[in-house]
């Protein structure tokens, strides 16, 4: 089989699986390859623990990922997920590994504008609420005791990892054309705080904003894929 013309790997929010991602394909070119990477402690990885450290769960992802950073390869992270990938390109880099031809990230302020979301354990309940509040796909399932039991300990886990990113240190900027999308109805980060993504790249940053909330990218995958893909028309 030939080698993808371009590899998008992506990287999914606090609580989010590489499923979410799985209607991707059905809109890039067929001579991409599209892939998301799996967190510890949900789908085929549920019997691995859930970390809680960004600077293990990067560290992880860079060691996967290193080997298949040969053919062109970029890098799209939602919420959660940008920062990670945001991470994992300037640990590679750091490494002297092949880093991503360019950086997209998705309803997630840029490193130095991030908040803590509470300043002590959230309970079940108050955690549950958060989720809700933001309208994420399976939203629902968390009413379900039994699948509430199964799904509370990974979003519990990358809640914990995020607020003690947003406290810690973070990685500097990267050499990296960077791509930041925003939902005009997103009650988590302001339109500045995305801009100001600008500051953490030295190869330019452009942004773009979609109708909808923090999951905009739900009803406007199609848009989103077909950006990219003219973005990296230009840049590849």
């Amino acid at each position: 089989m030939d080698a993808p013309r371009i590899r998008l790997i992506c990287f999914p929010h606090a609580g989010g699986t590489a499923s979410f991602f799985r209607n991707w394909h059905q809109w890039a070119p067929q001579d991409w390859e599209l892939s998301a990477v799996r967190y510890p402690g949900r789908e085929e990885r549920i019997a691995e623990p859930c970390l809680d450290s960004m600077a293990e769960l990067a560290g992880q992802l860079a060691d996967a990922l290193a080997p298949v950073m040969g053919v062109p390869t970029v890098f799209f992270g939602h919420s959660m997920g940008a920062s990670v990938a945001h991470e994992v390109t300037a640990l590679l880099a750091a490494r002297g590994a092949p880093a991503p031809r360019a950086l997209f990230v998705s309803g997630r302020a840029a490193p130095d504008r991030l908040r803590r979301m509470s300043n002590g354990v959230l309970d079940d309940d108050e955690l549950l609420a958060r989720v809700a509040g933001l309208g994420g796909p399976g939203a629902e399932l968390l009413r379900e005791p039994e699948l509430r039991e199964l799904l509370l300990p990974p979003i519990r886990a990358d809640y914990q990892l995020l607020d003690a990113y947003a406290a810690g240190p973070k990685a500097p900027a990267v050499d990296v054309p960077v791509t930041a999308y925003f939902g005009t109805d997103d009650p988590g980060p302001s339109p500045d705080d995305v801009r100001a993504w600008s500051e953490l790249t030295t190869a330019g940053c452009e942004t773009l904003a979609f109708p909808g909330g923090h999951f905009f990218l739900v009803p406007h995958e199609r848009d989103v894929v077909r950006d990219i893909s003219a973005r990296l028309s230009a840049l590849l």
